[in-house]
């Protein structure tokens, strides 16, 4: 279907940050299986909890525009977890696949971020504040997420660098 207006090019963005998250979520499931290292472990968790809520602020903006809940599917979003994924695969140890997983975290922080900045500029300019203000919710708690994710990266990274210089 053409993408001819503003309000349908939000509506197809709404419904494409939608699939995202619930694949980032499906992924983040897998990936607090997968952590060893406990902090890690508790942010994955967060970020579970976290995005539940968020995909039900999307669901309230679907009811302010009185549409149904839709998911378009996110490429981006089947990339960036496939990526994920193939990789993960290739960790030789716990550490490194920490890493990885934490590098993967903070790749899907920006793109979320970038597509709640977009969703905000769009229903700004629809005039639509209560969807302006539940969108903005989202996009803090990524960028806050962002910012806990490139904090721990160089712990997991050092971590990773001494069990490589144990031999394991």
């Amino acid at each position: 279907m053409p993408i001819n207006t503003p309000d349908e090019k939000f509506a197809h963005a709404l419904s494409d940050i939608y699939d995202a998250e619930h694949r980032f979520m499906d992924a983040q499931q897998m990936m607090l299986d997968q952590a060893s290292d406990q902090s890690l472990k508790t942010m994955i968790q967060e970020h579970i909890t976290e995005t539940q809520g968020q995909i039900q602020n999307l669901e309230q903006v679907y009811s302010m525009l009185n549409m149904k809940p839709k998911r378009v599917k996110c490429m981006a979003a089947a990339g960036l977890v496939s990526e994920a994924q193939s990789t993960l695969e290739e960790a030789g140890n716990e550490s490194i696949r920490d890493c990885i997983m934490a590098d993967a975290q903070a790749k899907v922080e920006h793109y979320e971020i970038a597509s709640y900045r977009s969703l905000v500029m769009g229903a700004e300019g629809m005039g639509q504040q209560q969807i302006v203000k539940l969108l903005k919710q989202n996009l803090k708690q990524e960028e806050q997420t962002a910012k806990k994710v490139e904090s721990s990266a160089p712990e997991l990274l050092q971590k990773a660098m001494q069990m490589k210089q144990h031999g394991q």
